[in-house]
């Protein structure tokens, strides 16, 4: 078990990060080089002014029409994506892993918020799996792949929630959380979870469509 703990502390992180930043870097030199070569008309309205108000509007909870006609959805997508984020960051083990490595430290959450948070994250999974289930428009464009997806997001906080707490076998689920997590970071450049990374380029670039060209609003 120390020699399985000792790998995926060590050099797997190290692939994972590898492979993360690559694959980000990969995607998104790809896609300007691809917009060059097929829509290079796309740079010469690329707006600044209504990049900016696309992506802060769209960040505003309840700012869009969409976002005001499904409050629920609204209220769990915002809870779980902060939750989502701010957890890895400023849980306090995870601060105090850096700090043991590489002398980084910052402000952490307190460990019951930092519960809560984590329970949140794997509450929406489980919000976002029903939904598609039992809401036919979403059930039509899900395939496996889908809830593949939630799985591998869901499990680094399942199992880093039962580590903590040291429910049934510590070892094994801390063994388990940080495998999972290299799994995400891995995952995120090549599925549909680079929407993490593509985000703000899709909405600068409707803004700046909407804005630049169809004098609209694209909300």
């Amino acid at each position: 078990m120390h020699t399985i703990y000792a790998i995926v502390t060590g050099p797997l992180v190290w692939a994972a990060f590898i492979v993360f930043i690559g694959g980000s870097l990969y995607r998104l030199i790809n896609m300007i080089v691809l917009a060059y070569r097929t829509e290079e008309f796309i740079f010469t309205y690329i707006s600044l002014k209504y990049s900016l108000r696309s992506i802060i509007h769209w960040m505003t909870p309840f700012a869009t029409v969409n976002m005001r006609k499904h409050p629920i959805l609204t209220i769990v997508s915002f809870a779980f994506h902060i939750c989502l984020l701010l957890v890895p960051i400023f849980l306090l083990s995870h601060i105090i892993l850096w700090d043991e490595s590489w002398n980084l430290s910052w402000l952490s959450l307190p460990d019951p918020v930092a519960d809560i948070m984590t329970m949140v994250v794997i509450g929406g999974c489980v919000f976002f799996m029903i939904r598609r289930i039992t809401r036919k428009e979403v059930k039509y464009v899900t395939s496996a792949s889908d809830y593949v997806l939630l799985a591998i997001v869901a499990a680094p906080f399942v199992t880093g929630f039962i580590a903590y707490h040291q429910w049934f076998y510590y070892q094994l689920f801390a063994i388990l959380h940080i495998l999972t997590a290299e799994v995400m970071l891995i995952a995120i450049p090549f599925t549909r979870l680079s929407h993490m990374i593509f985000s703000l380029f899709t909405r600068a670039y409707m803004g700046s469509e909407f804005g630049g060209i169809r004098h609209a609003r694209d909300w």
